[in-house]
């Protein structure tokens, strides 16, 4: 399988000094998902908890509820030239009775590290597909035990202190404590391999706790959180106002600009004590 970092030559420079080394950087290769042998997604992703990371896309697009939904998940055998399994193709099977959804509210399902999938069809799309809103979670959190989240997920980035080149969302629970955290180049891809994790533990809906993400808010962090039943997410940078709006029009408290003692407290500010 790939590795999560790879090395490379580089020319170091240092003021008037020029030397070669070989520096340590992420990994970034493509990963095909089919459901039912139908290819339904690429996205850019770090290899590992490949199959955390498809069942989280599946659960934040609608398309399953819970792990009972898929009745397996297997790499392909997608080879290269020289004939190895390059370990980028899933094959995920849905249970009998689920379906994909309509072709009406499917989107273009390419993903980059950046931006993740671009162009979603409508507010009204995620709305009518989430099985688990947060509106009615309530949790409260205080200040204190919120304002210590990025330290603790700052900890827990293994990978991050070798590269500096990987995002990371950590799931805590309400009195601060880290239950899992996932790295990747792609901030939605780390968010969808939390979820997966949650799945595959039967967590799923995350009732009662916090997501946090190691960049800004964007509406497709705030889409997977609503959809995986999350009712608090935090980011150490700015939210956008579409996610802002999803956020208050589906119940979840949307933090950013968590730095310290600080934060912004965007929408549903009544769980944050």
């Amino acid at each position: 399988m790939g590795r999560v970092t790879t090395r490379r030559p580089v020319s170091r420079i240092d003021g008037e000094q020029r030397r070669t080394r070989v520096d340590t950087v992420v990994a970034e290769e493509p990963l095909e998902i089919r459901v039912n042998r139908v290819p339904l997604a690429v996205t850019m992703r770090t290899p590992g908890s490949d199959m955390e990371l498809a069942q989280g896309f599946l659960l934040t697009e609608g398309i399953i509820a819970d792990r009972a939904d898929i009745a397996s998940i297997r790499y392909c055998n997608s080879v290269d030239d020289n004939g190895v399994n390059t370990y980028n193709v899933l094959d995920v099977d849905l249970a009998t009775g689920v379906l994909l959804p309509d072709t009406g509210i499917e989107r273009n399902f390419y993903t980059t590290s950046s931006c993740g999938v671009c162009g979603k069809a409508s507010l009204d799309a995620i709305r009518q597909r989430t099985r688990h809103s947060p509106a009615s979670d309530q949790v409260w959190v205080d200040t204190t035990t919120i304002a210590g989240l990025p330290d603790r997920l700052r900890a827990a980035q293994k990978v991050f202190d070798t590269t500096g080149g990987l995002h990371a969302a950590g799931l805590f629970t309400a009195d601060g404590q880290l239950l899992a955290v996932r790295e990747d180049v792609g901030r939605h891809n780390a968010v969808d391999k939390l979820i997966g994790w949650a799945i595959e533990q039967g967590r799923v809906p995350l009732r009662g706790m916090v997501l946090l993400v190691s960049g800004r808010a964007s509406f497709e962090l705030v889409q997977k959180a609503v959809m995986a039943g999350i009712p608090i997410l935090a980011a150490v940078s700015a939210p956008s106002s579409l996610a802002i709006d999803l956020a208050h029009d589906t119940g979840l408290t949307l933090i950013g600009f968590l730095r310290g003692t600080t934060m912004n407290i965007y929408t549903h500010p009544d769980r944050i004590t």
